[in-house]
């Protein structure tokens, strides 16, 4: 395997991936991005920093790349987007700079405190102000979080060192978590009223853009001190200047722009009770480090079948899981393959239910099975990580559903797929036996038992003598051998599903005699 590496990252991390048994490193730093255009033709994976664009032209150029590993948190520079689209990995490393960002968080929330930055460039030009330069204690002053993620777990962690209270926001914050951490989880009103300190840990996201605004401001405490080391754009840098200069905000710091850089002329350049650092969140030695070992040992996890970890535009799993999962995941494509090719074009919703012990694994994995199968005859270069955004861009809604227990199998997945018209079509499927062989074992609540390795002709038909006989005469004619028949009669509906095994495929005048019989209602060849 090719790994282009285009942004300098720590020689360890380069180590790991040539110390790899088949693995060839190019290490391309500087490249322009006509040269990367041309270095990308047989990579499978590219590690790159801020620096290297990693565009839609580049996933174009580049037919075999799986992998892009970013050494750092922020993918401004790689189109995830068109990744997704062609089936390639995004990840980050989030944990690598967690305690450079925690600190100098911790480094502003002093600065913002005691006026050590004025002090000291005072000092500079001769001064010697002691009473100017009077300052504040963190020492049982209330911090709120807006983010509990990494970062805002360790800033945590620091600020009660420091005797204070932490109050927290997040949404996705569990009570257990918030428990475990010892801070107090409340809404986000809550905690900007209530805080004297107040700090960001959160992405930038359509939600969080400008979540600290005039109006936030309005509500917060007089003096309040407010600090930015996350995302640009998530405080309302013209209400946080005018907030500063009205005295409702005492200080602030921030290591993030809307705009990086801030132009020379910016007004945040000139208020006195505001720190600013030029992005310095992971600028530590021990931070650089540790995202180009992470992204190294990231990287070769998810081109050698291990665990994908910190993905962007898929989920990770433990391999493990998945091992136990596998013969489930073979299952679960060819009854998605299946129910699309027995159902309409117009297919609006695909709900996917699990049944027995298999609710109780990460279902995740087979949902994407279900997906992929589903696009298998529909769609090219279909994997895991592009098929949820190739079923939401066909207008599809896709819903999972879990019961403990079913009538009659122990595990059992069903696929239904809701079509425009209001109808709906029905697939069912489970593991037989100590080999586990995956089973087709029903098809619109009609009982069968279909092999998952043929092509399949399956009938609705009245139910009347000859059905069999008269397609055993028409594929013999026609040389195609059956391999197998599987037939479910409803009592009281007059209707049969047979399904027949077959070696090939029917051609177009023997499907045409069996369209034309009058007895057959409807009939599909499924390729599985």
């Amino acid at each position: 395997m090719k790994i282009l590496v285009a942004d300098r990252i720590s020689p360890i991390g380069i180590d790991l991936f040539k110390s790899r048994e088949g693995f060839e490193v190019i290490e391309a730093y500087g490249s322009s991005p006509e040269q990367i255009l041309e270095l990308v033709k047989d990579v499978d994976a590219i590690a790159v920093r801020s620096d290297t664009k990693v565009t839609a032209e580049v996933m174009a150029a580049a037919p075999k790349l799986k992998v892009v590993g970013r050494a750092g948190v922020g993918v401004d520079n790689i189109d995830i987007e068109a990744a997704t689209e062609n089936g390639v990995i995004v990840m980050n490393t989030p944990s690598g700079n967690t305690i450079a960002t925690a600190e100098l968080t911790f480094t502003h929330m002093l600065a913002g405190t005691r006026p050590i930055v004025q002090a000291c460039a005072r000092m500079r030009e001769g001064g010697w102000d002691r009473k100017k330069f009077g300052g504040n204690e963190l020492n049982q002053k209330t911090l709120g979080i807006l983010g509990m993620g990494r970062i805002g777990a360790e800033v945590a962690k620091r600020a009660m060192a420091f005797q204070m209270e932490v109050l927290a926001f997040d949404p996705y914050l569990t009570e257990s978590r918030a428990k475990n951490l010892g801070v107090t989880q409340m809404s986000l009103n809550e905690v900007i009223e209530r805080a004297d300190y107040i700090t960001v840990h959160m992405p930038l996201t359509a939600e969080t853009k400008h979540l600290l605004n005039a109006d936030a401001f309005g509500r917060m405490k007089d003096g309040v001190r407010i600090f930015n080391c996350a995302r640009g754009g998530i405080i309302d840098e013209p209400a946080l200047m005018e907030a500063l200069q009205s005295g409702k905000v005492a200080a602030a710091g921030l290591d993030v722009y809307e705009d990086e850089p801030p132009t020379e002329d910016s007004p945040l350049r000139s208020i006195e009770n505001l720190v600013l650092t030029p992005h310095l969140g992971a600028s530590t030695k021990e931070a650089q480090e540790n995202v180009g070992i992470d992204v190294a040992r990231q990287m070769i996890e998810a081109l050698t079948g291990g665990m994908v970890m910190n993905a962007l535009n898929m989920p990770s799993v433990d391999p493990k899981v998945l091992e136990k999962l596998g013969p489930y995941i073979q299952l679960a494509e060819k009854i998605g393959t299946f129910s699309q090719q027995l159902a309409p074009d117009s297919v609006e919703k695909i709900t996917i239910r699990y049944f027995g012990k298999i609710t109780e694994m990460d279902t995740l994995p087979l949902a994407n099975a279900v997906q992929i199968g589903f696009l298998r005859e529909i769609s090219d270069n279909v994997n895991n990580v592009n098929a949820p955004k190739k079923i939401e861009r066909l207008g599809i809604a896709c819903d999972q559903l879990k019961s403990s227990s079913h009538a009659d199998f122990n595990e059992l997945i069903e696929v239904e797929v809701a079509c425009k018209d209001g109808k709906t079509r029905t697939i069912g499927g489970t593991l037989f036996g100590k080999n586990q062989i995956p089973r087709i074992v029903s098809i619109d609540g009609h009982g069968v038992e279909v092999n998952t390795d043929a092509t399949l002709l399956v009938l609705k038909n009245k139910d009347v003598p000859g059905i069999v006989g008269f397609i055993g005469v028409t594929l013999g004619e026609d040389e195609v051998n059956i391999a197998n028949m599987s037939l479910s009669r409803e009592t009281g509906e007059g209707f049969a599903v047979s399904v027949f095994e077959l070696d090939s495929t029917p051609s177009e005048i023997a499907a045409q005699k069996i369209t034309e019989h009058p007895a057959i209602d409807k009939f599909r060849v499924i390729k599985l």
